[in-house]
Order: structure tokens, then C-alpha cells, then sequence
């Protein structure tokens, strides 16, 4: 065999060998891509168990402070219900027991998926709801103000400081009345029709000017105070009126 015979096996040889390390380079990148996807994949699972076992703890979190939520809710509730009970009136004590919950079922699924603000951090933990809805505490706090405002004063009187301030609101709402009044009488007599009725009105509001602070205290004494106006709040705010409506209706007397 000739060397020019032994030329064709020689380049065959050496193009197999080509693609023979064609193949195994490409064989390699592959290699490292796989493995490169396997560590990405890895490592995002990993981060989505991390993320898995998150949500799980403060599922879990939430979960413990809405049971004790719920517990301080109905033992207050229970309170407060006791409480209403206790009342006079025979419409308050046939309330009866506590009323039952309503049923999971009944509820809006919108209510069952919103948590408490302040279980993330957020600021107004404990007072209200995200998306601006009231808690049960707020909600049983109000319950309590109105309790007390209208139990409580049936049975509790003012405080002493107070009644130094009844006559000057007495006197306060009788002046204002006698003004009026004098203002009646005074545009009763120009001449103008119906007068002589406008000018009974205005002597009327002389009569009934030193007991009008009376309603004005008892209100303030309910409202402001959480108390009610007794005998004597009453005999003191009728004895300031009846010094400013007798002193402005002697100024008016001797005006005319």
C-alpha cells in the first residue's frame, strides 16, 4: 500500500476525531447546564419550604391570638350582658342568658380571611380591623359607655364640686329666657297685629324662665357627667333662675 492510499483513512481519522471531541464538549456543556438548573431549582424549592413553613408559623400565631380574642370577647361580653341584666326595669332582666354566636356558616367569608391589625406589626394593634374595620374591644368599650350612661345615672348622684355651678346655670338659662321674654313683650307693643298675643307669650317666658336651667343641668348632668340632677341640684339651679329672672324683670319693670 502506497502512501497515497493511506491519505483518505488518515483524514477520516482525524474528522472522527473532531467530532468526537465536538460531542464530548457539548456533552460537558450540557453537563454543567443541567447541573446549574438543578442548583436553581434546588435552591428555590428550598426557598419556597422556608416561605411554606412562614406562613405556617404565623398561621399558626394568628390562629392562637384569634382563640384568645375570642375568649376575652365573649368573657366580656358575658360581663357586660350580666351587667345590662342587673338593671332596673323588668324589660332588662327578661333579656335572659347571652345570646349564641352565630354560626361560622352565617358569616361572610370576607370576615373569616381578615386578621387583625398588629399581627403583621401594623400600627393600631388591638383597636381596629384592616381595611377599616372596628374591633370587638372597640366595639364592647362603646357597649360599655352606654351601659353606664344609661344604667348608671339612675342610682348615682353629682359629684360635690359641681353644685356651686347650678345656680350659675340657672341663672344663665333664666337671663337668656328673660331676654327673649323682654324681647316678646317689648315687639308686642309697637302696634303690630297680634300683638296682644305676642305680648302673652313674652309674659309667659317671665313665668317660665327660672325653671328652664332645669332640663339644661339634668342634661349636662347625664350626658357630660354620667349622673342625674337629684333634689337638691334641681333646688339650686331653680334658685339661681329665680334671682336673674326676678333682677331682669325688675330692670325691665323700671325701664317701662
Amino acid at each position: 500500500m502506497t502512501t497515497r492510499d493511506r491519505q483518505p483513512l488518515g483524514r477520516d481519522y482525524q474528522l472522527m476525531v473532531s467530532a468526537l471531541a465536538e460531542v464530548n464538549k457539548r456533552r460537558d456543556t450540557e453537563l454543567d447546564s443541567a447541573e446549574q438548573a438543578y442548583q436553581d431549582n434546588a435552591a428555590r424549592a428550598a426557598g419556597e419550604l422556608a416561605r411554606a413553613e412562614h406562613d405556617a408559623l404565623t398561621a399558626d400565631r394568628w390562629a392562637g391570638a384569634a382563640a384568645a380574642q375570642v375568649l376575652d370577647v365573649d368573657r366580656e361580653a358575658a360581663r357586660l350582658w350580666d351587667q345590662l341584666r342587673r338593671a332596673r326595669g323588668m324589660r332588662v332582666r327578661a333579656l335572659g342568658e347571652v345570646p349564641e354566636p352565630a354560626p361560622i356558616e352565617a358569616m361572610p367569608r370576607v370576615a373569616l380571611q381578615r386578621r387583625p391589625s398588629g399581627e403583621s406589626g401594623e400600627p393600631g394593634a388591638g383597636t381596629a380591623l384592616t381595611q377599616g374595620r372596628q374591633s370587638p374591644r372597640v366595639l364592647l368599650a362603646r357597649a360599655q359607655d352606654r351601659i353606664d350612661v344609661t344604667v348608671r345615672p339612675a342610682g348615682r348622684g353629682l359629684t360635690r364640686w359641681v353644685f356651686p355651678l347650678l345656680p350659675l346655670v340657672g341663672a344663665l338659662c333664666a337671663a337668656l329666657a328673660g331676654l327673649v321674654a323682654a324681647g316678646l313683650v317689648t315687639f308686642g307693643g309697637t302696634g303690630v297685629p297680634g300683638g296682644v298675643l305676642i305680648r302673652g307669650v313674652g309674659w309667659l317666658g317671665f313665668l317660665v324662665a327660672p325653671s328652664t336651667g332645669v332640663p339644661v343641668a339634668a342634661w349636662l348632668a347625664h350626658r357630660r357627667l354620667h349622673a342625674r340632677l337629684d333634689i337638691g341640684g334641681i333646688g339650686l339651679t331653680l334658685l339661681g333662675g329665680m334671682v336673674a329672672a326676678t333682677a331682669l324683670s325688675l330692670a325691665f319693670a323700671a325701664q317701662r
